[in-house]
């Protein structure tokens, strides 16, 4: 998963149905990936985690056909417990509620370890960075946690209280009562200060999130350690226990859930896990509703489209821009880009979301949907086909809506950039395991029946497919970095 690729491979990630037997990391079942080559030959299958795409995250790997030692289980099992968080979901609200009826001037929040401090922990404590915590931070545990920020892994980005109350406002319309948070913490916050506000019906929320820190802010039936990568659930069948009294919809509450996943994340992982959860949803409703899928919203970046669709073909992408606090280009402003290139994929019918009219949005007629300002409705494709938030135009010869800077280039036969490499198109046609340019590789005969996903990534290039040129030229650096590196260690030293 950590290797770099360039057009000759690829690396495919392979879910099976019902598996047990995959070893654990620290981040609960590492998934399965297997190396593919252009002509469709399997390299050996191998093991890594599920939720960080570099090894210096997380080291676990494992050939598949492997044999582990004793000793090197009990090594594996001894740093698994090591990571673990020290307290229980039920002991990190206990201390919370301890901590809320201290008086105000008690309250201290340790910036180092970045936990709440009672009393009693203070002399431990002392050489650390230390804050006074306000009833309103405690409301809003993103604002008073630092956020992580490995895009590989567990990156948080937070949604802007823009984005937050126009999805809480969105959901609030459409009748739902119950929203699970998948990796949406500040989504959770917004839910709770909007019921202590009484104005409203009141909603539920329940958070799933990898990110253990908010079990010291909220109860068992409010939070739950989660990885969403392998749909694992750290406390074991009481977390299950939790979400599945979360997805019964008792006195007609309907549920929705909001998933906000790591960008670097892997599709078809995420698109699993998702698909687990509807499952249960779908087990716990009545039979008018058991052939239906749950209620989702998925917010993942426009130019993974093409892999979302695949994966869960009834969501589309909405043209709502979804801003974050503390991402450096995905917000509005003078640090960001004009627009945020995040979107709302979602499986609920496009005319229930009403986009603010005072942020750029306009109602198309003709899509019965609301659309970005400058995504003008095409008559001969008839729709309204931007997907960047650029005003797009219609190539005759493409038959199809294109960028607005693209070109058409007759040699290739296809709209592309004025200065693409020409002729390099037809290495990416066809199917990528036999080769042939009659199907591609999901439709290809030879294809594993009980392989779910493809990855193709490299772990620097953020999912996007690396040109063999760029491969080549990546690989002259690491040979002479590697070459500078051994000069300087000959070197005498002065």
């Amino acid at each position: 998963m950590t290797e770099a690729s360039d057009d000759s491979f690829g690396i495919e990630v392979i879910l099976l149905v019902g598996d047990e037997t995959a070893p654990c990391c620290p981040h609960g079942p590492t998934l399965l990936f297997e190396k593919v080559s252009k002509g469709g030959e399997k390299g050996r299958r191998f093991y890594a985690c599920s939720a960080c795409r570099d090894r210096k995250d997380c080291k676990f790997f494992q050939w598949e056909d492997e044999k582990v030692s004793e000793a090197r289980l009990l090594a594996r099992e001894s740093e698994n417990q090591s990571k673990r968080p020290l307290l229980t979901q039920q002991e990190s609200y206990c201390r919370f509620k301890k901590f809320a009826s201290l008086p105000l001037d008690e309250k201290k929040f340790c910036q180092d370890c970045q936990i709440l401090l009672l009393p009693g922990d203070r002399e431990a404590h002392s050489s650390h960075r230390s804050t006074a915590v306000t009833a309103a931070q405690l409301r809003r545990p993103s604002v008073l946690l630092r956020p992580l920020d490995n895009k590989k892994s567990n990156a948080q980005y937070l949604f802007t209280d823009r984005s937050s109350r126009f999805l809480l406002d969105t959901l609030a319309g459409l009748g739902y009562r119950k929203v699970l948070c998948v990796g949406t913490p500040r989504l959770q916050e917004v839910i709770k200060l909007r019921n202590l506000e009484q104005k409203h019906e009141p909603m539920k929320s329940l958070l799933l999130d990898i990110d253990f820190r908010y079990a010291q802010f909220y109860s068992q039936d409010e939070f739950c350690h989660y990885n969403m990568f392998n749909h694992h659930f750290f406390d074991g069948e009481a977390s299950r226990a939790v979400l599945q009294a979360f997805l019964a919809e008792c006195d007609g509450q309907k549920v929705v859930m909001v998933a906000d996943p790591p960008f670097g994340g892997l599709v078809k992982p995420l698109a699993n896990s998702f698909s687990l959860i509807s499952q249960t949803w779908r087990k716990l409703q009545s039979s008018d509703s058991s052939n239906s899928d749950m209620p989702m919203m998925w917010i993942f970046p426009y130019f993974f489209e093409p892999r979302i669709l695949e994966c869960l073909p009834s969501f589309t992408m909405l043209d709502y821009q979804v801003d974050y606090d503390n991402h450096p280009l995905y917000k509005h402003g003078k640090t960001g880009r004009k627009q945020s290139p995040v979107r709302l994929f979602t499986n609920i019918s496009p005319r229930g979301f009403v986009l603010p009219k005072e942020e750029g949005y306009r109602f198309c007629s003709v899509c019965e949907r609301f659309v970005w300002s400058l995504n003008k409705h095409c008559a001969k494709c008839n729709v309204c086909p931007s997907k960047d938030g650029r005003e797009w135009k219609h190539c005759a010869a493409c038959e199809k809506c294109v960028k607005p800077s693209w070109r058409h280039c007759q040699s290739c036969g296809r709209c592309a950039l004025p200065d693409h490499p020409c002729g390099h198109a037809q290495g990416t046609q066809g199917c990528f395991s036999c080769g042939s340019l009659e199907h591609k590789r999901k439709a290809c005969p030879l294809k594993d029946t009980h392989r779910v996903g493809r990855h193709r990534s490299s772990a620097k290039s953020g999912g996007k497919r690396v040109s063999r040129p760029s491969a080549l030229k990546a690989k002259a650096r690491r040979k002479s970095g590697a070459a500078r590196r051994a000069k300087k260690m000959a070197a005498p030293s002065v």
